[in-house]
């Protein structure tokens, strides 16, 4: 963590920052986040990754002081302060503190400034490989605090090689615990549609290839897909060339992945310009 960080209603040292130990974020785990990155001192997407906090906050009945033009001040004066040129920046809302510790309540603000470390370069040049988890994240189109099933079977899927896993219900997948996920069938590209956050990375790969299906993809079309990979802020995109130990097409990653990576990279350049 970097030097210094918004806590409650202002910047401060980031070690003397603190949360009441019955803040329901704690005891009930009932939060909201975000998280973005800096290149070149700049916050990539910024507005994007603003409004989905904002909405967050509404969805969740979390009182968020602080509007979109306030939240981006701070955040620039941060990584200011942080001398935070390339990095990441956490920003979390709790639950509040509430007479009867369930019930949602004047929540507080924290922003925090983060190293950043992205994949190898041998997971983009090989590819990942995930496991599969019959499980829906729980009102999955906001970003909550809630990674207890994940966190729990990290230690497991770390054991047998495999970067994250990938949820699915009744036949149907979603999402990674924290990335979208793609597939190509013969030259044509599908996301999931239902069940998922709607993450930036993923709006901006749409964006690029707005030829891409949104439709509700069966975990055998993912296993039988010539190309799969996952998105996120702290991936980019990681091509899967496993799941569950077998070989997603050749195993290898797929050209359409590669072209994709390569035009991302280059959107995410001029937006760090």
């Amino acid at each position: 963590m970097k030097p210094f960080c918004f806590a409650v209603d202002q910047i401060i040292n980031s070690e003397k920052a603190s949360m009441h130990p019955m803040d329901i974020g704690l005891i009930r785990g009932y939060a909201v986040f975000d998280f973005f990155r800096t290149v070149n001192y700049k916050p990539l997407f910024l507005k994007d990754y603003l409004n989905r906090f904002i909405r967050s906050a509404e969805k969740t009945h979390l009182n968020l002081n602080l509007d979109i033009k306030q939240l981006e001040a701070v955040i620039l004066d941060l990584i200011k302060k942080n001398d935070l040129k390339s990095g990441g920046i956490r920003m979390v809302l709790s639950g509040g503190v509430s007479d009867n510790h369930f019930s949602p309540d004047k929540g507080s603000l924290y922003i925090f400034c983060e190293e950043l470390l992205l994949p190898s370069q041998e997971k983009y040049n090989k590819g990942v490989n995930l496991l599969t988890v019959d499980y829906i994240r729980p009102i999955p189109e906001i970003k909550t605090t809630n990674y207890a099933l994940p966190v729990y079977l990290s230690a497991d899927w770390k054991s047998k090689g495999a970067e994250d896993v990938l949820y699915h219900s009744d036949g149907i997948i979603s999402e990674s615990s924290r990335s979208n996920i793609f597939i190509v069938k013969n030259g044509k590209l599908s996301t999931p549609k239902e069940n998922i956050l709607l993450g930036i990375t993923r709006k901006r790969i749409l964006e690029i290839e707005p030829s891409i299906q949104i439709r509700d993809i069966s975990l055998q079309e993912v296993l039988d897909a010539d190309e799969v990979f996952i998105s996120s802020t702290t991936k980019r995109m990681l091509p899967v060339t496993q799941i569950d130990g077998k070989n997603i097409g050749a195993g290898t990653p797929g050209d359409i992945t590669k072209k994709i990576y390569k035009q991302f990279l280059s959107l995410e350049e001029k937006s760090a310009l």
